[in-house]
């Protein structure tokens, strides 16, 4: 087995890929917020370190994308890091807000929670697919819309009761947010495997 070369190195730990790599760090530092105290406890100290990280991290989803790209340092392990950074970070945060002790995500909005997960579960199986036959699917408007909803959402849901005692209403307003970017997903998810379907039915 050949050992990689001094430039694939370079692209590998370029600027762009490091931010990257430091999202999927971020994620397992979330989790360990939410267990300061040895088991799954969302005091507010918590709940705030929490929102800090996934802020840091939410900043480099967009930095990393757009120095790629000015830069012109786009790289193979780039494009396949990138979008399973964003849903490691998306899924770990719903999955801690629905078991954390105040049961941020509960009742009928967990549904809004499954249904995004779901449909991050079944686009990357179809874009895995479209891409075995070379095939791309463009990110349209509206689904750089939902994936910002979905942040601010998840961000506003992170702080919870901690931020309700600041600003009244704050919980409700990230579920609200939750459920708009529920729809909103469904809606992107359908038109995505729509552009996509006509390449699986004429293959």
């Amino acid at each position: 087995m050949s050992q990689p070369s001094i430039q694939q190195q370079r692209t590998a730990f370029n600027l762009p890929n490091l931010l990257t790599y430091a999202r999927i760090l971020a994620v397992p530092m979330i989790v360990l917020c939410f267990f300061l105290e040895g088991r799954l406890q969302s005091s507010d100290f918590a709940r705030w370190s929490a929102l800090g990280i996934f802020i840091a991290a939410s900043v480099t989803d967009y930095l990393d994308g757009y120095l790629a790209r000015t830069w012109k340092q786009t790289s193979n392990i780039g494009r396949m890091l990138d979008p399973i950074a964003d849903k490691l970070l998306v899924s770990t945060c719903l999955l801690l807000l629905a078991a954390d002790s105040d049961r941020t995500i509960a009742g009928w909005t967990l549904w809004a929670a499954i249904i995004i997960l779901c449909r991050e579960i079944l686009v990357s199986g179809l874009r895995e697919y479209l891409a075995a036959l070379k095939v791309s699917v463009p990110v349209t408007q509206l689904a750089k819309w939902k994936t910002a909803i979905q942040m601010v959402a998840i961000a506003t849901l992170l702080v919870g009761p901690a931020g309700d005692k600041i600003v009244p209403y704050m919980t409700q307003l990230g579920i609200t947010l939750l459920w708009i970017s529920a729809i909103v997903t469904l809606y992107t998810g359908y038109d995505y495997f729509r552009a996509g379907l006509k390449h699986i039915i004429e293959e």
